[in-house]
């Protein structure tokens, strides 16, 4: 009986192994540069400046998850992305890369760095600049490279 299962399970195993590496084989994977990924951010910043939500939350797929900078809450659907930027596209953001590394996979892409925002300041008429590390995950649905894992969080230097 034990010689039977074993059997079994190597059987179904394979199997499995084999519809696996058929998926796989039959997935079409964009083309895509690191250029290109690193348009995706000057898109996402250049959404910023039309001082829209709707327009920053396009960018972002409806299942994204954001892990924002200024809000402790993890903003897990559009509902919640949009609320977010509702509040930041207050402080009129616009955004510098300062560091990044692009990876580039079968349909997605990471986007990780630092960044520095410039900020309408507290005071009416001052500035203030957060420093922070990023973290952008893309995939390609629909035709299109979407958001669907977006990290930012200050510096711990500007924390403390």
């Amino acid at each position: 009986m034990r010689k039977g299962m074993s059997a079994a399970v190597v059987m179904c195993a394979t199997m499995l192994g084999a519809a696996i590496a058929q998926a796989q084989s039959t997935m079409t994977c964009v083309q895509t540069t690191p250029a290109q990924i690193t348009a995706l951010f000057d898109r996402w910043n250049e959404s910023l400046a039309t001082h829209d939500p709707d327009k920053v939350t396009a960018n972002y797929a409806p299942d994204a998850v954001l892990l924002p900078t200024v809000s402790n809450r993890p903003r897990t659907d559009s509902a919640a992305i949009k609320d977010y930027f509702v509040h930041f596209l207050e402080r009129n953001p616009r955004g510098v890369i300062d560091t990044r590394t692009i990876r580039i996979g079968c349909n997605t892409a990471s986007d990780v760095g630092t960044y520095t925002f410039l900020l309408s300041g507290k005071t009416p008429g001052t500035t203030e600049t957060v420093k922070a590390r990023y973290s952008f995950v893309y995939e390609w649905r629909d035709g299109r490279w979407l958001i669907v894992h977006h990290h930012s969080s200050m510096m711990p230097e500007a924390v403390q």
